[in-house]
């Protein structure tokens, strides 16, 4: 029998992690690495519900399972020391779980590495973890185009604005991926379980003055708790301060569906520790004029659903983030997205870069790709 390894949390065991394990099995026996508490914690900025000996207890008790241990390393790839000890012929991940580290680390040790779609068992629901801890309906955000513009060094060169989407917690994004997930911890501190009924410019306004204190020497970008808060798309004008002079709400459901079904998140790794966007900055008048028309021209084509001009302009926004904060890509992050650049038609990194997530555009399905839900407007 061929040797398959899979590797997760398996916190809050499910119907979903049942099929899943069956569908590995399937390739031969199956072996599980489980991440430690600490992992979990570090990547995920929360404790399990179940601690790592529970987890691992209930995962080696299912018939598919031929053993199971704790991992022992740390981050995405806790699982080193213990697939380089088991040298398996396949490691096997679902869609949410593929990362370009752990394809690029199959291929430099000779595993067959296979992404699986989350294919429910029979006439079971589709099941995720994220999805049954519906204590925290609190949305994450993507900036489609603009970013950077909400930092006043930035748009008092030039006004423009930032778009964004409010997205439902489907996927429970790794921390420090560029998806607001530092706003988000501060939104869960006061709000618990999701955004409250009021004023969703003012209680975006609450979020960013309580995530940036008197004192704080970095200001997070607004454009962070306006994306969580205010549901649905929207266009955020910047003129050289750090609260937007006009905010544009589209929530036209035509445009958000098809904001869903052609945006795809290829999934990265999280920035280090140690990671800092802010050094060698070029930001200069003509980087900062380019960055803002891009996102103007963005708004426009997503308004006539023009996958093509908003692809064209996304990239143009991309590409004026990027010669102002060159940190905000390496070689590895241009390597892997070379390889789908054939499949898109547009693409920029999430958040300030660095790592996290590629987003890309496309009418079609992209390869180990994810898509998104858009919190429409209440």
């Amino acid at each position: 029998m061929k040797k398959v390894f899979v590797s997760g949390c398996y916190d809050m065991l499910h119907s979903g992690h049942v099929a899943f394990f069956e569908e590995a099995a399937t390739y031969g026996d199956l072996y599980v690495g489980i991440g430690s508490d600490q992992t979990i914690y570090d990547l995920k900025a929360r404790r399990p519900i179940n601690n790592e000996q529970e987890r691992l207890y209930m995962v080696k008790a299912l018939k598919s399972v031929k053993d199971a241990w704790i991992n022992k390393g740390n981050g995405l790839l806790d699982f080193i020391e213990e697939i380089k000890r088991l040298k398996p012929d396949i490691f096997f991940v679902n869609n949410d779980g593929h990362s370009s580290l752990k394809a690029t680390l199959c291929e430099e040790l000779g595993i067959k590495y296979i992404v699986s779609s989350r294919i429910p068992h029979g006439n079971l629901p589709s099941r995720s973890t994220t999805a049954l801890r519906s204590e925290c309906r609190i949305p994450y955000r993507i900036d489609l185009a603009g970013g950077w513009l909400d930092q006043p060094k930035v748009s008092k060169l030039c006004a423009g604005p930032v778009l964004t989407i409010s997205i439902e917690p489907d996927y429970e994004f790794n921390d420090r991926s560029g998806m607001s997930t530092s706003s988000r911890k501060k939104a869960i501190e006061l709000w618990q379980v999701d955004i409250p009924a009021g004023n969703k410019e003012q209680l975006a306004k609450t979020l960013f003055c309580f995530e940036n204190p008197p004192g704080t020497n970095y200001i997070s970008g607004s454009q962070d708790a306006l994306g969580i808060v205010l549901p649905g798309l929207n266009k955020l004008h910047y003129s050289g301060d750090f609260w937007p002079s006009d905010i544009e709400n589209n929530p036209d459901e035509d445009i958000l569906k098809w904001l869903e079904k052609s945006i795809w998140l290829v999934p990265i790794y999280p920035r280090g520790e140690d990671y800092d966007v802010l050094k060698d900055t070029n930001i200069t008048e003509e980087n900062a004029r380019q960055l803002s028309e891009a996102a103007k021209a963005s708004w426009e084509a997503i308004k006539r659903k023009d996958l093509k001009k908003f692809g064209e302009n996304m990239i143009k926004s991309f590409e004026a983030q990027i010669k102002m904060f060159p940190k905000m890509i390496t070689e590895d992050l241009l390597k892997i997205l070379d390889s789908y650049k054939n499949q898109a038609s547009g693409w920029k990194l999430s958040g300030a870069g660095g790592g996290g997530y590629w987003i890309l555009l496309s009418e079609k399905p992209i390869e180990n790709a994810i898509q998104i839900r858009i919190r429409k407007k209440e």
